[in-house]
Parts: C-alpha cells; sequence; structure tokens
C-alpha cells in the first residue's frame, strides 16, 4: 500500500506529505494556470477559457468572467500555500480545483480525449499527467 500524500487530522486540518518534487508540480501547475489566464497564446489558454457546459453559458460573458476569476483565485491560493505543511478545506478545494484545470489543460494541449490515449504518449507527458492524476484522486479522498 502506497503511502498517503494528503491526511485529514483529528483537528480537521489536512496534512501535505509530498515530497520536494510533488510541491514543485503542484506550483507548475498554478503557475501556468495564472500565466494562462493573462496569455491568450499560452498553451493553457484554451482550456481555460472554454465553457464548461456550452449550452449554459458560451454566450454569456459574465459568466466566463466569474469562472475565470475563480480559476485565478484559486491558483493565487494554491502558490500562496504549496510550502504548507498543513491546509485546510478552503485551501484544499483550491488545490483540487487547480489540478483539475492543469489535467484538463494537460489532456487539451496533449490531444488526448480518453483514458487510453494517454499510454501513447511520451513518457514525459504521460508521467505528468499521472502525477497530477495521482494528486488529484488522493487530495479527492480527504475533502
Amino acid at each position: 500500500m502506497a503511502p498517503r500524500i494528503f491526511v485529514r487530522r483529528r483537528d480537521g486540518r489536512i496534512e501535505v506529505r509530498l515530497t520536494s518534487p510533488g510541491r514543485e508540480l503542484v506550483t507548475y501547475v498554478a503557475t501556468e494556470t495564472l500565466a494562462a489566464e493573462v496569455d491568450p497564446t499560452h498553451q493553457w489558454w484554451a482550456s481555460l477559457t472554454a465553457p464548461i457546459t456550452p449550452v449554459e453559458d458560451a454566450d454569456d460573458p459574465l459568466v466566463v468572467l466569474a469562472r475565470q476569476s475563480e480559476v485565478t483565485s484559486h491558483a493565487e491560493l494554491v502558490l500562496n500555500t504549496a510550502g504548507e505543511e498543513f491546509l485546510n478545506d478552503e485551501e484544499a478545494w483550491a488545490w483540487l480545483c487547480t489540478l483539475q484545470v492543469g489535467l484538463r489543460a494537460l489532456h487539451l494541449g496533449a490531444g488526448v480525449r480518453s483514458e487510453p490515449e494517454v499510454e501513447n504518449l511520451e513518457p514525459a507527458v504521460r508521467e505528468l499527467i499521472r502525477s497530477v492524476q495521482s494528486l488529484l484522486w488522493s487530495l479527492a479522498d480527504v475533502l
């Protein structure tokens, strides 16, 4: 059994047992998310601006703006807490949301539309996607 990366403590806090490379990955995802938010040429920009539910908000710029603001706020909170030993629920939720955005952007950037396609990616990209997925599952398990 693999060691748990995130552990819910009795006092309600979530302990973060990430190695330095794991924290660097979280920081990378948050940094790229923020960079993409302000740069329309950024590889992740399309995944941040595309409607999550096209029939509901494709033509509503206020919904798109609200979603972008939330994504940015989450990514900023992740950067502020990336080195912390413990997270509260709000911070953990920001991590989860930011990692989800990053995973979506990585999938879109790699042209992956289904899970079996991940196996055909070059090893570095496949490992990056698998690492983000692993963090997401581990964090979702304690939330």
